[in-house]
């Protein structure tokens, strides 16, 4: 398979950017799905902070992976693939200084885009999860990941939630955000299409949409109309490996009692024992959920 440069992946991902269409990614979690993903002409990976959490520590996602075990991941998927690759960034692991640490260390591997987010992350002592930072910090972050930022090929997504904020207030984060000099805008939690079109209609540089397969947006041509570029709709290859994981040695020890057959989901919850960690938030942190 002939070798494609870093910088070229890149510059086929801003083309897809400027293009007029929605594209879909594909989960990619390790080398071997990268290569798989490129082969079956998916345009765009990504390697969710989730997923990472899950692949290299099985733990929830509770921002629990550090920059280094996410980067690592992301540096053995950049050496084989074909496909630009968008890296969920988390918060960039801490501050504008951090996040400058992070661009540098995910440039390096390989990766096309990635996006930090503004979640307030990780979670405080006796704050909610959803809680986000100030826009003024947000802004911050993104100008630093500018700053840090080596190849001017590597696009900068700026990624905020749309389903805790009202829609102004929406529109005004995300409108700093653009101003600040952001390639592009990734929201999670917008409603339905009404919604998206309140939002979009203020907006310039592309947009990139965290679905988890909201039935009410299911329309890639409005999509596309309105600005959005690159939707990720879910992991499910990474949880589809689980499950067949699971099942394959399920079959190898014979054991195929009801209560052994289990969903990717309840796997999930199984092992990587997600209570414990609800518990020791509450108990430590004074977690308010």
């Amino acid at each position: 398979m002939p070798k494609v440069s870093h910088t070229a992946l890149r510059r086929q991902f801003r083309e897809l950017l400027a293009s007029k269409q929605c594209y879909h990614t594909a989960s990619v979690f390790d080398p071997m799905s990268a290569r798989i993903a490129a082969d079956l002409g998916f345009e765009v990976g990504i390697l969710g902070g989730s997923v990472a959490s899950l692949q290299v520590l099985a733990a929830p996602d509770f921002a629990l992976i550090t920059l280094s075990e996410f980067a690592e991941q992301a540096t053995r998927i950049g050496r084989v693939a074909q496909l630009p690759v968008i890296a969920d960034a988390d918060h960039g692991y801490g501050n504008a200084l951090n996040v400058m640490r992070t661009v540098v260390e995910l440039e390096r591997a390989g990766i096309g885009a990635l996006t930090i987010e503004d979640t307030l992350l990780p979670a405080q002592f006796g704050r909610r999860s959803t809680d986000l930072i100030s826009v003024a910090e947000g802004v911050g972050k993104i100008r630093a990941a500018l700053e840090a930022r080596v190849d001017p090929e590597l696009t900068i997504i700026a990624r905020t939630h749309a389903g805790v904020l009202s829609t102004q207030e929406v529109i005004s984060r995300t409108q700093a955000y653009q101003a600040a000099g952001a390639d592009g805008i990734c929201m999670v939690g917008v409603k339905d299409f009404e919604h998206l079109e309140q939002i979009a209609e203020n907006l310039s540089v592309p947009l990139m949409l965290v679905t988890y397969g909201n039935p009410a947006l299911h329309d890639d041509e409005r999509l596309a109309a309105l600005g959005v570029r690159v939707v990720v709709a879910g992991h499910g290859a990474y949880f589809a490996a689980i499950k067949a994981t699971y099942d394959s040695l399920r079959e190898q020890r014979q054991q195929f009692s009801k209560s052994t057959d289990l969903s990717a989901t309840e796997l999930t919850h199984t092992y990587t024992h997600p209570e414990s960690y609800v518990g020791w938030a509450k108990e430590f942190m004074n977690v308010k959920e």
